[in-house]
């Protein structure tokens, strides 16, 4: 049963499985495991990296097609979400239509990317993308009055979906039953569909063509396989998922601006999500997105716990002070990059 719903594609490492399901039931009991705002948030927002970060690597890892664009994409999702309940206001209709209008937008725009960029050669069909994206940060600052510019826009969701709404009036385990819990949980049951769905499509033999192409796209050409079809679906497909996991980011913050979806910040995150974790496999989106997120978030506490810790060693606690986060976060990469030079998913796995 659980080898079909993983599509076959078993993590083949104990170490793997151990690490996978301690992330899938952290995720699962967060709001049990570590109550607070600030981990429900970090929980809320690893699932929809996750897919965000999955959708990427499809494209990247299993294709080999190179895009800066994806942001582009997440923000369509995003900002369909949010003009829907701008608009028609705090209903499971507005959700619903926003977030298919949104992923039908950006499936859109995907194929015509791809119809005039994707034969031409790698490293141009990212430049183009980069133009694209770029393009798209700017109109969508300038459309203020539709957008809400660099302001971003803020609206209502359901009242089921607020922490207004109380299902159960007592605590459960110590946590409040409310409508921030139930959004949490649509959340990460929406995410966990979206990232089965994109495991079925690379273990399809749609994805054993995708990674055919990005071994040798000239013998999968000459053996009959149309390289810019396949290319194309896959950018669609991608740019469709990471549309839908902007709408998860919608719905969870309540807010959609420029900064929370259209950043080149984003783009360059999902990139080291993606190699952190290992292209050219689902888990290491997941991985990958776990062990970012995590550092993003905790990283400066635990540098100003040390810091405090070293006060007595003044040049070691300038080193590690909080606001040198950054230093020693890119520390971490390149050691990661170092010690697992094909993801850790790889290392894991013994290839």
């Amino acid at each position: 049963m659980i080898v079909k719903l993983l599509s076959g594609d078993t993590p083949r490492s104990k170490m793997l499985s151990a690490v996978l399901l301690l992330i899938l039931f952290g995720l699962l009991f967060a709001p049990f495991l570590f109550p607070g705002t600030r981990p429900l948030d970090t929980a809320a927002r690893i699932c929809i990296f996750i897919v965000l970060v999955a959708s990427y690597d499809l494209l990247l890892g299993y294709t080999g097609v190179v895009s800066f664009a994806h942001t582009m994409f997440f923000g369509i999702g995003a900002y369909g979400t949010a003009l829907a309940l701008v608009n028609m206001g705090p209903s499971y209709s507005a959700i619903a239509l926003g977030t298919v209008c949104g992923a039908l937008v950006a499936g859109a725009f995907a194929f015509v990317i791809a119809l005039f960029s994707l034969r031409v050669k790698a490293i141009f069909f990212a430049m183009m993308t980069l133009a694209v994206a770029s393009a798209f940060l700017v109109l969508i600052s300038q459309l203020s009055g539709f957008t809400g510019g660099e302001d971003g826009l803020t609206y209502r969701i359901p009242r089921e979906m607020t922490p207004a709404f109380k299902l159960v009036n007592e605590k459960v385990l110590g946590v409040r039953i409310n409508g921030k819990l139930i959004t949490y949980y649509a959340v990460f049951f929406s995410s966990l569909c979206l990232f089965l769905i994109l495991l079925r499509m690379v273990n399809s033999p749609f994805g054993r063509v995708l990674q055919a192409i990005r071994e040798n796209a000239f013998r999968a050409e000459a053996i009959g396989y149309k390289v810019v079809r396949y290319r194309s679906v896959a950018t669609i497909l991608s740019a469709v998922m990471a549309a839908l996991a902007g709408s998860l980011m919608a719905i969870w913050l309540r807010y959609t601006g420029p900064a929370t979806t259209l950043s080149m910040d984003i783009m360059v995150d999902i990139l080291l999500m993606v190699v952190i974790g290992g292209m050219g496999s689902m888990y290491g989106a997941v991985i990958g997105a776990v062990l970012f997120l995590l550092t993003q978030s905790y990283l400066q506490n635990l540098l100003g716990f040390l810091q405090e810790s070293l006060g007595n060693l003044p040049i070691i606690s300038e080193v590690v002070s909080p606001e040198r986060w950054l230093l020693w976060l890119g520390i971490l990469f390149i050691c990661s990059i170092y010690w697992f030079p094909k993801g850790i998913t790889g290392r894991l796995r013994g290839t």
